[in-house]
């Protein structure tokens, strides 16, 4: 379906024309119009699915074409992350671009400034606040948040937010909303604590499934069987082998992170880390040039599996196994975007290879194994029926003997 069959109103077709939009995903064919006619909504779609225009073209559209209490924010959008949050609101600074919607994001970690700015929006009254869930209790305990003619709410990646322990914070602030209001929920999994949480929340609401819980075929999966001491230099003569326009490794860990990315800096690569002990600023910094390609390489948390929206990146490496098929799923999701392939690589160390078992079960099928380059010495064999007795109360999962007189690739206990 053309965006242009919405019916939307000119203003806002002007802004979806110069983001480049032409046809609606299936998340938005089928939402939007729910939306439009004021339906809850709840919707189960992942990130990559262009659900999150699916709920502000709407939203925007409604804003826009109805009158408003000026002196109220009258659609709240929570989200689990500061980095969704930043990335949501770019993206409705874009469509309402030629519409005379305002929008603040609301979240931790900003200066001084930040937050009068956000006070500012918060009780003189915003059309759009995007927030996250711990900030905004923040501002709420303060006492000035104008929440008397909120219209909209909107919960996106609601199974992350309860995941964090977000749910009480997220319970109060609805709370403190009117009653009569509009809700849309987005989670990429639907667990039954999501569910009951929406039926606390949402009236009679349509349910959406879009169904892609299984990765993009055009991603080319691979993974290596490996010690923990084999990690780093086999992401070494990975990245040396073959030229990637960009790179995303995922660790478990800001250890991790932080080894990693300085065992990278000692090689030719352009590389830089994101985790949580880095300052607002700093992230976004990363982050942008990351996305201009100025930054080749990017060794992250967790905290980039979801909402990051770059559609170049040629390879997502797992240095670490997922905690679960779903985050396997939103890792390895941010390659092969826009129509492009991409690679995924995973590692897996002795003691996660039954992890790693159970992602392959939730896939359908085995992800092929590659054989770990002679020069790095034996590696152990995929067994992950086996592999929790191997992994305790023996040293199978250390490198041997002649590997370790490279003391540089070893990862402190």
């Amino acid at each position: 379906m053309k965006f242009t069959e919405f019916n939307f109103d000119s203003r806002l077709l002007e802004g979806i024309e110069a983001s480049g939009y032409e046809d609606a995903t299936p998340v938005q064919d089928q939402v939007i119009p729910l939306v439009l006619e004021g339906k809850d909504v709840i919707a189960s779609a992942q990130t990559g699915t262009g659900k999150t225009a699916a709920f502000l073209l709407p939203l925007i559209n409604n804003i826009i074409s109805a009158p408003l209490n000026h002196n109220s924010i009258t659609a709240l959008i929570i989200v689990p992350t500061r980095e969704l949050a930043i990335q949501i609101a770019q993206h409705m600074e874009g469509l309402s671009y030629f519409t005379s919607v305002s929008s603040i994001a609301v979240y931790g970690g900003g200066d001084g400034n930040a937050f009068i700015q956000e006070k500012k929006a918060l009780s003189a009254g915003a059309d759009v606040v995007v927030c996250t869930p711990g900030k905004m209790i923040a501002h709420i305990n303060m006492g000035y948040v104008k929440f008397q003619g909120l219209k909209y709410l909107v919960l996106d990646e609601a199974d992350r937010m309860l995941d964090m322990g977000f749910y009480d914070d997220i319970m109060r602030i609805i709370g403190a909303l009117p009653p009569k209001r509009q809700n849309l929920l987005f989670s990429a999994t639907m667990p039954h604590k999501i569910r009951d949480m929406a039926r606390k929340i949402l009236h009679h609401p349509s349910e959406i499934n879009i169904s892609i819980s299984k990765p993009n075929e055009k991603i080319l999966q691979l993974a290596y069987v490996v010690y923990d001491t084999q990690k780093i230099p086999l992401v070494k003569y990975i990245l040396h082998q073959k030229t990637f326009d960009s790179v995303l490794i995922f660790c478990s860990s800001k250890i991790s992170v932080k080894q990693l990315t300085r065992e990278l800096k000692r090689t030719s690569l352009a590389v830089e880390e994101i985790h949580s002990d880095l300052d607002q600023d700093k992230r976004e910094e990363v982050l942008m040039y990351f996305k201009s390609g100025r930054i080749k390489v990017l060794v992250a948390t967790d905290i980039l599996s979801r909402g990051i929206d770059i559609d170049n990146i040629g390879l997502v490496l797992n240095y670490d196994v997922p905690h679960d098929g779903e985050d396997y799923v939103h890792r390895i999701g941010r390659t092969a975007r826009a129509a492009a392939e991409g690679t995924a690589i995973t590692f897996i160390s002795v003691k996660e290879q039954r992890k790693f078992m159970a992602i392959e079960r939730l896939l359908g099928k085995q992800v092929q194994k590659e054989k770990v380059p002679e020069q790095f010495g034996e590696a152990p064999e995929y067994s992950p029926a086996v592999s929790a007795a191997r992994s305790v109360g023996s040293n199978n999962n250390r490198r041997p003997n002649q590997f370790k007189r490279r003391p540089s690739a070893r990862k402190p206990d």
